[in-house]
């Protein structure tokens, strides 16, 4: 019986480096926004609501959302966040769907859903076994302020948006501390994969 394996964290907390092991691993992952991306792509079903949600004043020239203005309005308004959710979710998670099937029908063993809002978005029943990648809050802010460039106001902003990383410990069956070096967390993964007999 094949495993789905939920991996979630938070912003700036590493998860992405975790995605990479996997893959290195020969672990298929199917990312949550890489797809929310491509449902939001010009003609897109998503893309029309969202237009029609927000107005055309989020788009770019080419006609393109504009991530940064749609995010800017988002990031500091609950309400617009849900409605901007109830629309890129449901695609999101269609999408999921299918890369995961296809993996399982090419004979994997394990697939990993790459989730930023698993917790969040109560997608329990989408996995077996769910990783969450913590890390302090001090040093998420580090390094989103670096990797984002973000003023502290804005990337405080963002961290706030989301569960803080300490209440989704008690909902993962493994978690990986991620504030030590990048040797430390690959250990970490190795020994949860071989404990889920996955590797």
């Amino acid at each position: 019986m094949a495993l789905t394996i939920g991996l979630t964290g938070g912003i700036a907390s590493g998860k992405s480096t975790i995605s990479h092991m996997l893959k290195e691993f020969g672990i298929p992952v199917v990312d949550a926004d890489l797809i929310a991306r491509e449902v939001v792509r010009v003609g897109e079903e998503a893309y029309k609501q969202i237009v029609k949600e927000f107005g055309s004043e989020i788009l770019q020239e080419n006609g393109e959302i504009n991530r940064t203005k749609l995010g800017a309005i988002v990031f500091h308004h609950e309400e617009k966040r849900k409605r901007l959710n109830a629309i890129v979710h449901p695609a999101v998670r269609k999408k999921m769907l299918e890369q995961k099937e296809a993996f399982l029908r090419n004979g994997a063993n394990a697939v990993v859903l790459d989730i930023p809002l698993l917790i969040e978005s109560q997608l329990f029943h989408l996995v077996d076994k769910m990783i969450v990648v913590y890390v302090d809050e001090a040093i998420q802010l580090e390094r989103l302020i670096k990797r984002n460039g973000l003023a502290k106001e804005d990337a405080v902003a963002r961290i706030r948006a989301q569960m803080p990383l300490s209440d989704k410990k008690s909902y993962a069956d493994a978690v990986i501390d991620n504030n030590g070096t990048i040797e430390r967390t690959r250990e970490q993964l190795l020994y949860i994969l071989k404990m889920w007999n996955v590797l």
